[in-house]
């Protein structure tokens, strides 16, 4: 029955897609060399491994939203859930790399996202923890099903500058912020009745009449 075990060997950024996307080189090796594997599905979590990591001042103040005040960090600093993919590996006998892609939300609602931004410079260390199923070649050649055991994982650190720069790529000098459709609804009346040309506009015209505001009182 296959043994497999997994390393993330390296990282790319996918270019020419829809979404920011993150290839991941896994390098799949079974211990049995000459056994026949047919096909692998494999599926994939991705944690966000943040207490292997230091943390500068100002990343612990950009942070506080996701682990509270730097003076808690002792207990409230955690691995957090990045994401989940498949993938489906060809057939192979040994060993193989295959390229394992990542969508990359930029949404600052979703707490991955608040903390990649938040980081300023250094690397992001990550937890990947396998788990699927692998279909090989039996000695009389019949076909197998086996699971894959729920203790392969693998750990890889991801240079907080390639995120920026995909994110830059895709996004240049902008970031997405996600609001409830009555919001929306009403920041659109306001933005017609003031004539502004876009969202912009629309919120530096409230800036400033919050600093007004807050002047004569």
């Amino acid at each position: 029955m296959p043994d497999l075990t997994f390393a993330v060997e390296g990282v790319e950024v996918v270019e020419f897609v829809a979404v920011p996307t993150l290839a991941f080189q896994v390098r799949v090796t079974n211990l049995d060399p000459e056994e026949e594997i047919h096909t692998v599905v494999l599926r994939c979590q991705i944690q966000l491994d943040a207490v292997r990591r230091r943390y500068t001042s100002e990343e612990q103040e950009r942070l506080v939203e996701l682990f509270g005040e730097p003076a808690r960090w002792g207990s409230s600093l955690r691995s957090t859930l990045w994401t989940h993919t498949t993938l489906v590996v060809p057939p192979f006998h040994g060993t193989t790399v295959v390229s394992m892609p990542v969508p990359c939300s930029f949404d600052f609602s979703v707490a991955a996202t608040k903390y990649f931004a938040g980081l300023q410079t250094g690397d992001v260390p990550l937890l990947f923890l396998f788990s699927g199923t692998t279909f090989y070649a039996a000695a009389d050649g019949v076909l197998q099903v086996a699971p894959i055991s729920w203790d392969r994982e693998a750990r890889f650190r991801l240079l907080v500058d390639l995120w920026k720069r995909m994110m830059d790529t895709y996004y240049p000098n902008s970031v997405w912020l996600r609001v409830s459709r009555d919001l929306f609804d009403e920041l659109s009346r306001y933005k017609v009745s003031k004539g502004l040309a876009g969202w912009d506009q629309v919120l530096e015209s409230f800036l400033a009449e919050s600093r007004d505001t807050l002047v004569k009182a």
